[in-house]
């Protein structure tokens, strides 16, 4: 690894840890020639997914962007970045477990939409308002007698 300060190639590493879930590896280094200290972070390499958006167009996965919208959504609430970026991991981590190089954006909506209720209920319904373009007062009302039942399901089961 290469020095960021004088480009020397003589650097060691003064201490590694797991990072993001074990996804990567953070490695504090020294340069040897002239004492800068760095970091650096080693992920393994995947394959880029392919998001196929509803008109058919095609484009990269980018992580930003979703966690952007998630951010946008858990505005004002107390959901923690924390707790956005565990959700991305978890979504991230599905859609890489499918296999497929190409996967429809509905499928991450839903993947979100699956998991976002347990986090904030007003997150995702602003979420879902976005996700699902609700046309009208019904379709909201509709969602939200959605949320009611799995709560009530939730609470018949832990009593």
């Amino acid at each position: 690894m290469k020095c960021g300060q004088c480009g020397s190639d003589d650097t060691k590493v003064i201490e590694s840890r797991d990072v993001d879930a074990s996804q990567a590896v953070r490695r504090r280094r020294a340069c040897i020639a002239c004492g800068y200290r760095f970091t650096t972070y080693e992920r393994v390499e995947r394959p880029q997914l392919v998001v196929v958006k509803k008109d058919g167009t095609r484009q990269l996965f980018n992580r930003s962007k979703l966690l952007a919208g998630l951010y946008q959504a858990c505005e004002k609430t107390p959901v923690t970045s924390l707790q956005l970026e565990d959700l991305v991991n978890s979504v991230e981590q599905q859609l890489y477990n499918c296999g497929d190089a190409e996967v429809a954006s509905g499928k991450i909506g839903e993947l979100v939409m699956e998991r976002l209720p347990e986090l904030n209920e007003v997150a995702y319904v602003r979420f879902a308002s976005v996700y699902r373009r609700f046309k009208d007062i019904a379709s909201f009302e509709h969602e939200l007698s959605q949320i009611r039942e799995r709560r009530a399901t939730s609470a018949a089961v832990e009593v």
